[in-house]
């Protein structure tokens, strides 16, 4: 199992996060699809190769193709905007968010997947990227459609989980080289 496998890595000074990972994933309330889609699209959020590679196997294979793509979309469409909204959000010149942003987001509308799905695995990567307008607009979208605080928690405690666990094991590359 990948997931033992990237827990087995994780070094000892970190075991903390080697508890979190065994539990934010193998001890989830979250339904097979949601727990996996966040976990692919964090994985693929966290940049790191080292994890990427022992999760997504996993992913793969507890998803649906639909589910797979769209948690890749989640990731890749929410790389653009964690940026653009939070440097919009970030300036001082309120003026920018008065501009059209002229960025086609085609895929927040048309998944493939459930929609609550997709938001979740959008505020994840939101986390990850650190883009609070992201993440409260995707956060209002789940609770208006009934997603209770617990849900929407699960998936931003995987987010900081996986992102930890990706930075501790880069940087322990970088050091054995």
């Amino acid at each position: 199992m990948a997931l033992d496998e990237l827990k087995a890595a994780v070094p000892d000074f970190a075991k903390d996060l080697k508890l979190n990972l065994g539990s934010v994933i193998g001890n989830s309330s979250l339904p097979q699809q949601q727990l996996w889609g966040t976990v692919l699209a964090c994985a693929i959020a966290s940049r790191s190769p080292k994890v990427l590679r022992e999760l997504e196997p996993e992913a793969k294979a507890n998803l649906s193709a639909e589910a797979y793509t769209a948690a890749k979309s989640a990731a890749a469409i929410m790389a653009m905007n964690n940026v653009f909204y939070r440097t919009r959000h970030l300036l001082s010149d309120p003026e920018y968010g008065t501009l059209r942003a002229g960025l086609r987001m085609n895929v927040i509308g048309n998944p493939g997947v459930e929609k609550t799905d997709f938001e979740l695995w959008s505020l994840a990567v939101s986390a990850i990227n650190g883009c609070g307008q992201c993440l409260d607009s995707h956060e209002q979208v789940l609770r208006k459609a009934g997603v209770d605080r617990e849900t929407i928690q699960e998936a931003f405690k995987i987010a900081a989980v996986i992102q930890a666990v990706g930075v501790t094991l880069d940087t322990e590359a970088v050091l054995a080289e």
